[in-house]
């Protein structure tokens, strides 16, 4: 496939000083703008997907008027969190959580 070139960007000094502190070793300023473009990118895919289920399931309720309480939920799974630790735990011998 062809590359393509994202419009050059015009930014006052600081950002550039800000943008440089945090470059890890060996990467560049591209590669971080790279890294920095798609994870935007897929950060306001997640955000729309996310808004998207959100509709259907408020038009789903208006259809069927079926629902459960957040309070009903948050429950649920507290419950399943807390069954799943103490799986966890009496899986893990006493030497190795500290007693």
């Amino acid at each position: 496939m062809k590359t393509a070139t994202l419009p050059s960007l015009r930014v006052g000094p600081e950002l550039r000083e800000a943008a440089e502190s945090v470059l890890k070793q060996g990467e560049t300023l591209s590669g971080f703008i790279e890294t920095s473009v798609r994870e935007t990118i897929e950060r306001r895919r997640v955000r729309a997907e996310f808004i998207a289920r959100g509709l259907a399931a408020r038009e789903e309720i208006a259809k069927t008027g079926v629902f459960f309480a957040a309070q009903e939920v948050h429950a649920e799974l507290s419950a399943k969190l807390a069954k799943a630790r103490a799986r966890l735990r009496s899986r893990v011998p006493k030497r190795a959580r500290g007693a």
